[in-house]
Order: C-alpha cells, then structure tokens, then sequence
C-alpha cells in the first residue's frame, strides 16, 4: 500500500497525486497501475514524478462514468492505493541516442511522461508541442523552460498557437537530426507520425505511447 501524500488540483477534473514511493523503482516514461483497497479495478498512469524523487506522482483526468478516475478523485491525503509495477517501454535515457535533440509532442495528460523527462534530466536540449483544448489546460507548465514550450489551443486563443498540434507541428520546419516522442490520443499520434515520416524523419527516430 501506497500512502497519499498530497493532492493538487489543476482544474475541475484533472489532479495530480502524490504518493510515497516506498522504494518504488521506475525509469522516467513508464507506467504504474493503481487501485483502490478492496477493488478490482485499475488504470495505468504514466509516471508524473522525476527517478531522483522520494515519492510517486501521477497525473489523472477524471473521465465521467470511469471505473477508476472518479474514485481517485475522491481520494484525500491520508488514504492508501494499490500500486503495480512500473510497466512499459516507453522509457528515456538520453545518453542511448544518437542525437542529444528532442521533441515531446503531446495532447492533454500525454505531458505526463515529459514532466518526469525533463524533472529527471534538467539539462535537456528539448522542446515541447502540447495540445488542449482551453489554455487552463497546459498543466504545470510553469514546471518546464517557457522558451522551450509551445501550447495549441483548439478551443480558446490563450495558447500559443490556436488549432491542434498536428497543425502546429505542419507550420514548422521538420529538422532530420531531432528524436520524436509522441504521447496523447491516437488520432494525434497517427497524424502526426505521418507528417514526420513525410517529412523523410525515419520511423526508427519516433516514439510513441497511445493514450486512449
């Protein structure tokens, strides 16, 4: 059992929660599962928190009619969860890669594996494309360089750009020495995968990881 430390709310329905790590180990763009004491239901939740914290962060939007979000929205400090793993394949170690260039594009919590990138390697040569629809949205961004960062709006104009990331990312000019790690919606990861390949950005130098 995993202790709640501390809940932060960022909007109506999305938090992060904070855990004690108990010694868990991860590597930074893994997953966890979560469960609450006496149920038999669990969703997986990437890592939020950096390898070098001594807790366990996770960032969970409430899907209304969810069978696990709402009851963690419940939740308060003090309350215990079941934790599993971590899983996944999804991992970063940037000194594995030829080029020390990154792009993280995201949509929604897909930002979540980026936030224990850069919390776990500070000095990364990185920028970020993240895609919501309200600029409430851009979850803790105040956690990553402002000049590195690039938030598209699809419903308001308080983002960078307004439309979506694969809009965004079409304006840009697409450089060939950059790895590519795409995490949000499927519709977003495919779009966007196809307009990197087009761009001659080989297959093997795009990550990805679907959120459903």
């Amino acid at each position: 059992m995993h202790t709640i430390t501390e809940i932060r709310h960022l909007t109506e329905s999305t938090f992060v929660l904070q855990l004690e790590r108990r010694g868990l180990p991860f590597q930074t763009g893994q997953f966890v599962m979560l469960r609450r004491p006496g149920s038999i239901e669990q969703r997986e939740y990437s890592v939020y928190s950096g390898e070098q914290d001594d807790f366990l962060e996770v960032l969970v939007r409430e899907i209304t009619g969810g069978r696990v979000s709402p009851g963690l929205k419940k939740m308060k400090p003090g309350n215990q969860l079941e934790v599993e793993g971590a899983f996944g394949f999804f991992r970063f170690q940037p000194d594995s890669f030829p080029f020390q260039k990154f792009m993280f594009i995201a949509t929604g919590t897909g930002i979540s594996p980026f936030h224990s990138f850069v919390k776990t390697f500070p000095g990364l040569n990185y920028r970020l494309i993240h895609g919501v629809r309200y600029g409430r949205e851009a979850y803790e961004h105040e956690h990553f360089d402002k000049q590195r960062i690039t938030l598209c709006t699809s419903q308001d104009t308080t983002g960078n750009f307004h439309g979506r990331v694969t809009d965004y990312l079409k304006t840009q000019k697409i450089e060939n020495d950059i790895h590519y790690f795409l995490c949000g919606n499927s519709e977003m990861i495919y779009e966007a995968f196809d307009i990197l390949t087009t761009s001659s950005i080989p297959a093997e130098n795009i990550y990805t990881e679907v959120y459903f």
